[in-house]
C-alpha cells in the first residue's frame, strides 16, 4: 500500500487519498508548519500551504520498515522548488520521514517528519543503528 502511495508522491502527484481512512489523523511532527488535523479535509487543508509553496515538489522513499503490523516507517527525501525564491533543493535534498499507521487497510494516522533524525529518536531506532542521514 504504502509503496503506491509513494509511487504517486514521487510523480508530485498528492491529489488521491483512496488509501486514507476518512477520519485519518494527520501531523506535521516539526518544520515551517507543524500540526494535527483530522479528516480528508483536515489532511488536505494540513498540507495545502505547504504543497502550494512548491513547484515539482517531490517525495522519494529510499527505504520501507515495517515496524509491526501497523506502523509502517518510509525514509524518504523530498526535492521541489520553492515558488517565490526560485531556490531548488537539489543535490542537498531534504531528507525526511513519514509513518504510517494502517489499519484494515487503510491508513489511520499519518506522521510527516522533515527532520528523519527526530523521526528516528521518537521511534527509538536511532539506537538500532539507523543513521539520520543514511538511505
Amino acid at each position: 500500500m504504502w509503496r503506491s502511495i509513494y509511487a504517486a508522491w514521487e510523480r508530485g502527484d498528492f491529489s488521491s487519498t483512496e488509501w486514507a481512512h476518512p477520519e485519518i489523523e494527520f501531523a506535521v511532527a516539526e518544520g515551517p508548519s507543524p500540526g494535527l488535523w483530522k479528516g480528508l479535509a483536515g489532511m488536505a487543508d494540513g498540507s495545502r500551504d505547504f504543497l502550494r509553496a512548491w513547484e515539482e515538489y517531490r517525495m522519494e522513499a529510499e527505504r520501507y520498515r515495517e515496524l509491526d503490523g501497523e506502523l509502517v516507517l518510509v525514509l524518504d527525501r523530498c526535492r521541489g522548488r520553492g515558488k517565490a525564491s526560485g531556490l531548488e533543493t537539489g543535490p542537498m535534498r531534504h531528507k525526511g520521514a513519514v509513518l504510517f499507521h494502517i489499519s484494515g487497510g487503510k491508513v489511520t494516522r499519518l506522521v510527516v517528519y522533515y527532520d528523519r533524525g527526530r523521526a528516528l529518536a521518537d521511534l527509538g531506532l536511532a539506537a538500532e543503528g539507523y543513521a539520520a542521514d543514511s538511505p
